[in-house]
């Protein structure tokens, strides 16, 4: 949701106007995360000053604030750190004061960032009030900047010197809930602290130098938690705030950081680049580090040192690697096309064959995943597979899950995150959760995670971001390799996940004979998906033309789906819904009789799906009841089916090539996200904004 960017420059020199430039850029890739307003804080021209610049609005608004604020862009600065941040409303309305950052004083002292959201912090700010310290906004965040100075104040009375790093920590240990976070403060020039807990966070290396190693050390603190020793004189009971004594010049400074140490022991120039998504980054560097939930990223005097918020347990990493992201520039880029959801369909070609490619031997109809291959035996042993995921990546699921039970033979369940944990549904250590998600960092889906992990169950990723939390978290786990996704409203992710899904359920069964001839049919059908849905691409135009002759003036729509269709009128309700704001409804083929019928007159408008499989003569019934009472539906069916006797009956006919059962989902669901899309445009709406929603939903 919420978007973190900073940039850190050591002996590198750049302009306060570069500078700005960097974190509006930072910010600008971020922008498909949603969000309603926008910030950044840099350094000002006199030492111990700071700068923070926010608006409501887009990205553009906040660039134009900051030319009519005339902030001197010439002031040339070799060690800056510089963060921002685009807001996603959670606590307070979008207004100037709710923006990020947010700082602890009038002096601008300590300046945070924040994702996610903090559970106590009405406690903790009740506490700090009570100390003296007055709020400017309605916000969860601007207690975290506060605290940060109580606390600080509280180590300087008792004499106490504590690094940033050391401060941070301290903080830490007062906060309950969820936070991606950077810190700057005047106290600590030239240097930003960055931390997460179950907010994505990563680090982005710039240096014309080779780095010595391609890891950071973990530096792991002597103590879990502060002391008893009180030193903060809160003894009231409605926080500890219990400050670690640290002796004065004791701090973590005398380490140097490996893979920054130069040949000639002289400090090397390099630039760092803070982000919640490597989108942001790509365009400056591809050397990047993700950081673990508790990690404290302390940036100081060129080196980049990874610290523990709270003491090692056995088995835990000791370094965390830098990566090479694989990304391209061009691929977070429109292109030709008006919007990346438009982008993004049509890139679903190029995306299902790379969510098969190097895995799939056609000749031979031989899948070979190698995050699972290990683990297959383990899975095949369970006693249920439970798929648990939320929104588009919950349907692909639903899509996937009779092929399972059909090819192993293990019941399975498909899940809401949300409602798996409100249910605290038994899960044992016999069983296979499966988790999906485009993102991976999923807020529910996470947590839901940690509850699977506790109870021992064997954890499986389907995720398109490397390098996510639950790419990370999981025991074993399939990229689905689709790219870059940036609309929110997900596409080629969908078809990715349905298609790395049918993968896993083929892996799992691949030792059965009997099952050969059916394997054999699947994959010769996967085979021919990506050309298949190129031809179904070709109904744009014909969906344009319904969507202004029929749809663009009605309220309402209805979807009917039976079998493998089923998931797909849910997906294709949701992208409707939260594209073109129109309501519409997914609803089982079945159930029609069983109230559904009420809503159909000569007005409202049905999707059907009457694509062959063996429910096509229960489908075509229900189709019937439809136009009986006078309903008028948009029948999507396979090339050259004839809907005997129904031509003029209906509203249109779209026809989408034949493919095997358990796939012809992956192109009955495209006329529906071309019809969403151009629906919306159609509407005037921003596709790739659409209101009160995000990209990533990694707040509960």
């Amino acid at each position: 949701m919420c978007g973190i960017f900073g940039y850190v420059n050591f002996l590198v020199d750049k302009s306060r106007g570069e500078i700005v430039d960097n974190l509006i850029e930072g910010l600008s890739r971020l922008e498909y995360r949603g969000y309603d307003s926008a910030g950044i804080a840099v350094d000002g021209d006199k030492k111990g000053d700071t700068f923070i610049v926010k608006k409501v609005g887009k990205v553009n608004a906040l660039k134009q604030e900051i030319i009519d604020q005339k902030l001197e862009r010439s002031t040339l600065f070799d060690c800056h750190v510089g963060i921002a941040h685009t807001r996603w409303a959670t606590h307070g309305q979008p207004m100037t004061v709710n923006c990020h950052p947010h700082r602890s004083d009038v002096n601008n002292e300590f300046v945070v960032v924040h994702n996610g959201i903090i559970t106590n912090y009405r406690a903790l700010k009740t506490l700090l009030e009570s100390k003296g310290m007055r709020f400017e906004s309605e916000t969860d965040s601007e207690c975290i900047a506060k605290l940060f100075k109580h606390i600080y104040d509280t180590n300087l009375k008792a004499g106490l010197e504590v690094d940033l790093n050391e401060l941070t920590k301290q903080v830490l240990f007062e906060l309950e809930g969820s936070y991606g976070l950077l810190v700057k403060s005047t106290r600590y020039p030239g240097e930003v602290c960055a931390t997460r807990k179950g907010s994505p966070l990563l680090v982005g290396v710039k240096t014309n130098r080779k780095l010595k190693v391609d890891f950071v050390d973990v530096e792991f603190p002597e103590h879990d938690a502060p002391s008893s020793n009180n030193t903060s004189g809160l003894a009231d009971g409605s926080s500890n705030l219990g400050l670690m004594p640290v002796a004065q010049g004791d701090n973590l400074r005398t380490s140097q950081s490996r893979a920054f140490l130069a040949d000639d022991g002289m400090p090397m120039p390099v630039e760092f680049f803070l982000s919640s998504d490597p989108a942001s980054v790509i365009q400056h560097t591809k050397k990047v580090l993700f950081l673990e939930d508790d990690d404290i990223a302390h940036i100081y005097d060129g080196e980049l040192h990874i610290h523990r918020a709270k003491k090692s347990s056995a088995g835990e990493a000791t370094t965390r690697s830098i990566q090479t992201l694989e990304m391209e520039l061009n691929e977070i880029m429109k292109g030709p096309y008006k919007h990346f959801m438009q982008k993004e369909i049509f890139e679903q070609p190029d995306s299902t064959f790379n969510t098969m490619r190097g895995r799939i031997d056609f000749k031979d109809s031989k899948i070979n995943l190698g995050g699972i291959k290990g683990w297959l035996p383990t899975i095949r042993r369970c006693r249920r597979i439970i798929m648990i995921a939320c929104g588009t990546s919950y349907h692909s699921c639903l899509a996937t899950r009779s092929i399972f039970e059909e090819l192993t033979e293990i019941p399975v369940s498909v899940e809401l995150a949300s409602d798996f944990l409100d249910r605290k549904s038994p899960v044992f250590r016999d069983d296979t959760c499966v988790f999906v998600s485009q993102s991976g960092e999923t807020a529910d889906s996470i947590l839901a995670l940690q509850y699977c992990l506790e109870r021992g169950a064997l954890t499986v990723g389907i995720v398109n971001s490397v390098g996510s939390s639950i790419s990370r978290q999981t025991h074993c786990g399939v990229h689905i390799n689709a790219g870059p996704e940036i609309g929110v409203a997900s596409t080629k992710a969908y078809t990715s996940q349905y298609i790395a899904l049918v993968m896993f359920a083929l892996s799992l069964s691949n030792d059965s004979i009997s099952r050969s001839p059916r394997h054999k049919e699947i994959i010769d059908g996967l085979q021919k998906i990506p050309e298949q849905i190129k031809t179904v691409l070709q109904l744009e135009d014909k969906i344009k033309q319904l969507c202004d002759d029929h749809l663009n003036s009605q309220k309402s729509l209805l979807l009917l789906g039976r079998g493998y269709q089923f998931a797909t009128a849910l997906e294709g309700a949701l992208k409707i819904k939260e594209i073109s704001y129109m309501h519409s409804e997914g609803v089982l083929a079945g159930e029609l009789k069983h109230g559904v019928l009420a809503l159909v007159d000569k007005d409202l408008p049905i999707i059907a799906f009457a694509t062959k499989d063996s429910l096509f003569p229960k489908t075509m019934s229900a189709i019937e009841q439809v136009i009986a009472r006078d309903g008028r539906p948009i029948i999507i069916c396979n090339e050259g089916e004839k809907v005997i006797g129904m031509e003029e009956k209906t509203m249109a006919i779209l026809e989408v090539p034949l493919t095997v059962d358990c796939l012809q989902g992956l192109l009955n669901v495209i006329p529906l996200q071309l019809m969403s899309y151009w629906l919306a445009v159609n509407r005037g709406i921003d596709v790739d904004f659409p209101r009160n929603l995000a990209k990533s939903v990694t707040v509960e």
